[in-house]
């Protein structure tokens, strides 16, 4: 008699954007997910072991497989980390905070997953950037979300211009981040460089007690700037709003 295996399936996982219950920002069926699967790629062994924790509490620790996927991983090695789907079981990839696949390295593991045949499950939870953008008030038909700027203050300039021109010349909102601890450095770049009328949204502890989301004129954040000082937080700036 021959044997057939199914398949295993990606099931790409989001997790919380900070210290707040999991089930207030995801669905049940996430749950029920990382009940299921036992074997897990993910940036940080510790924070995934507590975010598992956090969707599951009841979910035994010692039977998880983790991979760590990271700017130290050996991009050789990570098709074998879809082998257990390929022997017909689900694989998860955890992002660290929000949603895998999006300004995360998880991506990769995704366009592998194509390549061989893997289903790919998308799951829904937070994603900063997305729920910055709704936030907003500025074009949601046309955005970019340009990922970090430069750090040489005068190539930041440039590019804080240059994506500005964009958003007046093609209607396209902009958005991007900056290590937290240099937040406060960037809004003072940003309303020392574009057009004073420039609308420039400051979205930070997106679903936190903390949730700062407000959008005004990068001359109204000169005078009136906050402290951002080490939270996470995306920026978004539309010439022309």
């Amino acid at each position: 008699m021959s044997t057939f295996t199914t398949t295993g399936k990606l099931y790409l996982i989001p997790t919380t954007l900070g210290d707040t219950s999991a089930l207030e920002v995801m669905p049940i069926s996430v749950k029920k997910v990382v009940e299921l699967i036992d074997t897990y790629i993910v940036e940080n062994e510790k924070t995934a072991r507590r975010s598992i924790k956090a969707i599951s509490p009841s979910k035994s620790q010692p039977s998880l497989t983790l991979f760590q996927l990271n700017k130290y991983t050996d991009v050789s090695e990570i098709p074998s980390y879809l082998e257990p789907c390929l022997q017909g079981e689900s694989v998860g990839l955890l992002s660290e905070a929000g949603v895998p696949g999006v300004a995360d390295p998880g991506a990769e593991v995704v366009k592998i997953a194509h390549q061989k045949g893997i289903q790919v499950v998308p799951l829904v939870g937070p994603s900063s950037i997305l729920m910055a953008m709704m936030s907003s008030g500025m074009n949601g038909q046309n955005f970019a979300f340009n990922g970090y700027l430069p750090i040489d203050q005068k190539e930041r300039k440039q590019e804080l211009k240059r994506l500005e021109r964009l958003s007046f010349e093609h209607n396209q909102t902009q958005l991007f981040i900056e290590t937290p601890y240099r937040n406060n450095k960037m809004l003072e770049d940003i309303c020392a460089t574009v057009h004073p009328d420039t609308q420039v949204c400051i979205a930070c502890d997106i679903t936190l007690p903390t949730e700062y989301i407000i959008t005004k004129s990068a001359s109204f954040w000169k005078s009136n700037a906050p402290d951002l000082h080490k939270r996470p937080a995306i920026f978004i700036i539309h010439k022309g709003f």
